[in-house]
This record gives structure tokens, sequence and C-alpha cells, in this order.
């Protein structure tokens, strides 16, 4: 008989097939709105495989419905929408997507630090309101990127490749991190700093560290009040890792000059976020690995794992 897999939503028709080619497959059909809790927790309870996304909370009361369940595989990198303690109490393996979306994501995470510094958003508002009525020289005036200094913290393989696209800027690098990265330094002529360092010398500062309880709310407004009043704050990781609060008080006080948010604590971020009021804050609504060709990869390494796991082998991507 074969296993029973639940998709937690409508992926490639092309990824779906190649799972139902070994698996009975049961799937949410929407493509934009999250499963119902309580189909999620009706359809777990004699699911084989778990196809989840990070919109999904597999947490431990969810966990304990599974009577069958061997594999929860997450389209994603980061992995703090599952409980992986419950997961791994109950012997249920669980994997995650890395390295497909590494280069889509540093795209990202530079076009903000590019957008945010140059005022784009606000520049093509300003244009398309009517406001434009001469050329003036100090006229939406921004801060320069190139020969700027990069402050990155969390040099995994996203920072390092944000690393690589900032020598074509002819850009300073500093770097925090749970490690040094003796060999990496020397590549890309960056040095390691502690943290506060780190934060009151660069012009950018790019957060590409994991959501952890260590580093939840590592960016308050302590933190903020040390970066320089020109420099920029970018956050393409998880939303927990900024205070927002915080954030929009340093924002609005003048602490920091500008913010680039592609995550939030809250997702979607409410229109009514005091973050959205303001100006030089370019927010974008989670698109760091959204390429047509990443999003293809990550389903299909996604659908790997978990098909692996169903016919009793490892995973290429195990978390726990």
């Amino acid at each position: 008989m074969k296993p029973k897999v639940y998709i937690t939503r409508r992926i490639p028709d092309s990824i779906i097939a190649r799972i139902e080619k070994e698996c009975e497959v049961s799937i949410w059909p929407e493509t934009d709105i999250p499963v119902p809790r309580e189909v999620l927790e009706r359809e777990i309870v004699d699911a084989d495989g778990l196809f989840c996304l990070l919109t999904e909370s597999v947490d431990k009361e969810l966990i304990a419905k599974a009577q069958k369940l061997k594999v929860i595989s997450n389209m994603a990198v980061g992995y703090n929408n599952i409980d992986i303690e419950a997961a791994k109490e109950k012997g249920i393996l669980v994997t995650n997507t890395p390295g497909v979306l590494t280069e889509t994501t540093a795209d990202l995470t530079f076009a903000l630090m590019m957008a945010s510094a140059r005022r784009i958003i606000e520049s093509s508002n300003y244009l398309r309101n009517g406001n434009w009525k001469t050329w003036s020289p100090m006229q939406l005036t921004g801060q320069d990127i190139y020969g700027a200094t990069l402050g990155i913290i969390g040099m995994g393989r996203i920072g390092a490749s944000l690393a690589k696209r900032s020598k074509g800027f002819d850009m300073n690098i500093l770097y925090y991190n749970r490690s040094r990265k003796p060999l990496l330094e020397k590549e890309m002529n960056m040095k390691y700093v502690d943290f506060d360092t780190l934060l009151s010398e660069s012009d950018f500062v790019c957060i590409m560290t994991p959501y952890t309880p260590e580093t939840k709310n590592l960016i308050t407004y302590r933190e903020l009040s040390l970066m320089k009043k020109t420099s920029i704050l970018i956050n393409t990781a998880r939303g927990g890792i900024v205070n927002e609060e915080d954030l929009f008080q340093a924002l609005k006080n003048g602490e920091i000059w500008a913010a680039g948010m592609d995550v939030f604590v809250q997702e979607p971020v409410p229109l009514d976020h005091p973050l959205l009021t303001l100006p030089n804050v370019v927010t974008l609504p989670h698109i760091g690995s959204a390429s047509v060709n990443t999003r293809m990869k990550m389903a299909d390494l996604a659908a790997v794992n978990l098909l692996l796991v169903l016919n009793n082998n490892p995973p290429l991507h195990l978390v726990v």
C-alpha cells in the first residue's frame, strides 16, 4: 500500500505528479491561502509524510495527533515553524531545503540595500503622485553603496554570497558570526569583529542569521542606537530577530537612516503596522527566494527529501 502524504499548499503540478507516483496524495488546493488548522489536524492523523511550508505551525499539539508520521519535509531553509524536539521524541525526521535559495536570497538582499539607500520606492511614488516639478540639487538624495562598509550578522551560505556581491561595489566587509571563517576572511578580504563594533562601524547592517531563542530580539533599541545616524538596517532572515517597535522608534527618532524589511514578526504584516507609515522603510512580502527557478528547486528538493525518507533512505538535508 502506498504511503499517505499531505501537502499543505498547491505546489507546481510537476512536483505533485512526482510524489503521486509513489504516494497517495492529499492537497490543500489553495495557492495563496494557508491550510486551516482544523484541516491540518485532521489530515495529519493518518499521514505518513507531511510536505509543509513555513506558514504552517507544526507544533507539539499537532505532532501529538500524528499516528504514522515518518517525515516532515519543510519547503524552506528555516524550520522555526516546527517543534523539533516534539518531532524528535516521536522519531519523526524533519528536513529542509538549504543551498538552492542561497543566490536568489542574496540577490534580493542586495536589491533591498540599493532600494533603501537610493530611496527607489519613495522616488517612484514621488513621481507617480505628481510631486516631481523640477530637478533640484538635493531632491531625494540617498546614501552611497559603492565604497561603503557592509556589516553582515551571520556568515552562512547567504551571508557569504552577499559578501561576494558587495566586492563588485568595492565595499568594506565586517562580519559577526558564532565562529570565525578564516578562509572566507582571506578570500573576501573581510574582517571579523565583535557585535557592537559591527553595529557602530557599518553603513549597512544585514541580518543573515537563523531565528533561534538566542537571536530573538537580537536587534533592539540599544543595538540600533549604536549604529550610525546614516546607517541602514536590512533584514531578510526572520522577523523576530528585530524588535519592530524599537525599530520604528529608532527610525522615527533618527537613530538610523532607513531600513529594508522582507520579513516580519506577523506575516502577512498588518496594514496598520507602524513601520508601514514611514517613507524610509522599504517593505516586501517575504520574497527572498521568490524566483521561478528557485521556488521550483525548493519544491523539488522538498519532494526528494520526503520520498527518500518514505522509502527508508536518508534524506539529502536532515534537520533532526
